[in-house]
């Protein structure tokens, strides 16, 4: 039996950096192809999410948050949300794995 359903809302910001990514994958690597596939793969990461949005492990922060970030990696991205109430509040999405963090 699945649990209550999760609203998804994206912020701003989230838009703007994958917007962001997009563009530069389609128009500066000139490859279009990859920059859907991009799109495609982060929709279904964070719909397949929904389902379950706090069953995993919340991200470690020095910032003291009223509600955590989790993330998802999508290839070389990460996707952070936030879940509030039965909110999935998507947030960003930022590049470089290596020095995520740097970014919330």
């Amino acid at each position: 039996m699945l649990g209550e359903a999760y609203t998804l809302e994206y912020l701003p910001l989230f838009d703007e950096e994958l917007a962001a990514a997009v563009r530069y994958i389609a128009i500066d690597l000139a490859n279009p192809d990859a920059a859907a596939k991009l799109v495609d793969d982060v929709e279904s990461a964070i719909t397949n999410r929904l389902f379950a949005p706090e069953s995993f492990e919340p991200v470690r922060s020095e910032k003291d948050r009223e509600h955590p970030y989790y993330r998802i990696s999508v290839g070389n991205y990460i996707v952070l949300y936030c879940v509030i109430g039965k909110v999935v509040e998507v947030r960003r999405f930022v590049y470089d794995p290596s020095d995520w963090r740097s970014s919330i």
